[in-house]
């Protein structure tokens, strides 16, 4: 991306992330980097691309096999299985897990909140 001086613009963090997960998702099938690298723009160097796998991997985002000589990856779950994976690693990151959900409990809008009352329920319910 180029700003109005000419010079590259960064990325915000993680957009790059998500937009690796968007093209896994989007390719409905295991994939190599090389095809994700193509997929997304021709501005992404191969390594670049392997980084943010690689980091992915570890955050357990996305999964690999080795297919002749080079690995397929694919996302480890669905869309909301990532976004409950992300919100895992913000309390893990957090000294007060109880503060931060308490707080985000007080800010969700009614529906939600009778949404996430209903699912701890059955979540209950099966115990």
């Amino acid at each position: 991306m180029v700003g109005p001086d000419s010079r590259p613009r960064r990325r915000a963090q993680g957009a790059l992330e998500t937009q690796v997960l968007a093209a896994l998702h989007g390719a409905g099938k295991p994939t190599t980097a090389g095809w994700v690298q193509e997929h997304l723009g021709a501005d992404l160097a191969y390594t670049t691309v392997m980084t943010v796998l690689a980091r992915l991997l570890a955050k357990d985002a996305v999964t690999r096999r080795r297919e002749g000589r080079s690995f397929v990856w694919l996302p480890a779950a669905d869309e909301a299985g990532l976004a409950a994976l992300k919100m895992h690693r913000v309390l893990d990151s957090e000294q007060d897990r109880r503060a931060v959900l308490a707080s985000f409990i007080t800010t969700l809008p009614e529906r939600d909140e009778q949404t996430l009352r209903e699912l701890l329920d059955q979540a209950g319910d099966e115990d």
